[in-house]
């Protein structure tokens, strides 16, 4: 018999408001977190927006040691793991350590903190030899991913498998589903599992003004994020981070926990075609969909809501608009779609994650969220992708999925009601 996994706790910081409550509040509002970058002066790059996190780590609670030894990214990572141990309300010292595990998504890993030293160490380039001395004593956790498993996993006492999952920008889907089959497979009972990134740094511009990714409407950073739309140009960057419980369902309804979904189905493709671009067929991420929904044990008319990809470039829209014709048929243009994007910009790894959290509300209250700024739909993107304003819409499954340079394309399906009667 197949174990069910279920996610009974939910931990979110994301640009415009701190904790899940105000991650949601701000969603189905329809309201934008995107602006002019505050971190650092933006103005050499060709792109000068972003959606920032008001962040303050010490009221957050982490302590001034904390605050020095972790990257930011790990700092929003522990806090949202934090959130999500409290909202389920699970008491992991009652839990054999060896049988609770940590995965954590990322695409950048330790970007800020990384460029931080190095500049330091370089007294900020000019020193072609760099002098070790001045760097934090730190510095090795910001080269190597792997510490933000350590991390989790020293927070939460977790003995049993830790692992970083880094496939770009489905990483936070990709976290997510390897903690389930650890799961489903009898490796762990519980998870703690989901991704984070804090890539608004100089290098991370450079990178994506090199290859025109991000947009340059940077004289109206609210509106800049614009997926579906006619006039988008390009993605908004973002930071975040979500962290999830996951139990196998006796487990959670052994304790009577309240469980938000279930994840049902998931499958991954990569396409083998192009670093960055996307063939516009969308076949990989249609066969991702199809997989998911066959592991699901659903048909496509049974998807109520999609939470897209929508990163607001040009071929990436209309590839997965593609996509979700081919894996859906008529079914795609009666179903709600929706990408969260417009308003928390993309946070690279960390978004898959945020979307599932997103995903797993809309159907806790029932509210399809909106995409923000969508005057204008571009007419090759001609499904219903929620403009503007939230929708009631009873939503019993959902498919959230995600692409990723390299040619990722993953997708999840998450079932979310009536879960805790169901055999």
């Amino acid at each position: 018999m197949t174990r069910r996994v279920v996610i009974t706790g939910i931990g979110v910081l994301a640009p415009g408001g701190s904790g899940t409550k105000e991650f949601w509040r701000m969603l189905s509002q329809g309201r934008t977190a995107t602006r002019a970058i505050t971190f650092f002066d933006p103005s050499p790059f060709r792109s000068r927006v972003a959606a920032e996190i008001d962040f303050n780590p010490e009221a957050s609670g982490l302590t001034p040691q904390e605050i020095r030894r972790m990257d930011r990214a790990v700092q929003l990572l522990v806090v949202a793991t934090r959130e999500a141990v409290r909202d389920s309300g699970i008491e992991l010292d009652d839990l054999d350590p060896a049988r609770r595990g940590v995965t954590v998504g990322t695409a950048v890993g330790a970007t800020m903190g990384l460029e931080q030293e190095y500049r330091v160490v370089s007294d900020d380039g000019r020193s072609h030899l760099v002098d070790h001395a001045y760097a934090v004593p730190h510095l090795y956790s910001y080269f190597v991913p792997s510490s933000f498993a350590a991390e989790v996993a020293h927070e939460c006492g977790a003995e049993g498998p830790a692992a970083v999952v880094s496939t770009g920008c489905t990483s936070g889907v990709d976290s997510v589903a390897h903690a389930c089959e650890l799961i489903r497979e009898g490796s762990a009972e519980v998870m703690i599992a989901g991704a984070t990134d804090a890539p608004i740094s100089p290098i991370t511009l450079a990178c994506f003004d090199a290859i025109r990714a991000t947009t340059q409407r940077n004289d109206d950073p609210e509106h800049a994020s614009r997926p579906f739309d006619g006039t988008r140009d390009g993605f908004v960057l973002g930071e975040g981070a979500a962290m999830f419980v996951l139990e196998e369902l006796e487990h959670a309804r052994a304790r009577r926990s309240h469980v938000y979904a279930e994840i049902a189905g998931y499958a991954s493709r990569c396409n083998a075609f192009h670093m960055t671009g996307l063939r516009p067929d969308g076949t990989e991420m249609a066969e991702a969909i199809t997989a998911a929904l066959v592991e699901a044990r659903l048909d496509p008319g049974d998807i109520d809501y999609i939470s897209a990809h929508g990163s607001g470039t040009q071929q990436n829209d209309r590839h997965e608009t593609a996509a979700f014709k081919r894996s859906l048929g008529e079914h795609a243009y009666r179903t709600p779609i929706s990408s969260i994007k417009s308003m928390v910009g993309h946070s690279l790894g960390a978004i898959g994650s945020l979307e599932i959290a997103a995903s797993a509300l809309a159907m806790q209250y029932d509210v399809v969220p909106p995409t923000a700024n969508l005057h204008s739909p571009d007419p090759d993107c001609d499904l219903d992708y929620v403009p503007l304003t939230a929708r009631e819409w009873r939503t019993e499954a959902v498919l959230t999925v995600g692409s990723g340079f390299g040619g990722f394309q993953s997708a999840m399906v998450l079932r979310g009601r009536n879960i805790m009667e169901s055999r």
